[in-house]
């Protein structure tokens, strides 16, 4: 996959375990894991809005392109 997900990195910056960004958000654990190990096929904007609400991030310090 060409595209990272980096969202164990800025959990770990912000001392937040999965769990309790899978609260704030509205998702389920498992979805959310199946987003950090990048076996999501799409994810909503509104999921995306909401992780970086709650990380204070943007969404490319999530999301990282890179040439296979």
């Amino acid at each position: 996959m060409a595209i990272k997900i980096n969202l164990d990195l800025i959990l770990e910056k912000r001392g937040m375990r999965s769990i309790e960004l899978a609260d704030a958000i509205g998702i389920t654990t498992a979805n959310l894991s199946i987003l950090k190990t990048g076996k999501a096929k799409a994810v909503r904007f509104s999921t995306l809005e909401a992780i970086c609400k709650v990380l204070e991030c943007q969404p490319g310090n999530i999301l990282e392109y890179s040439e296979e």
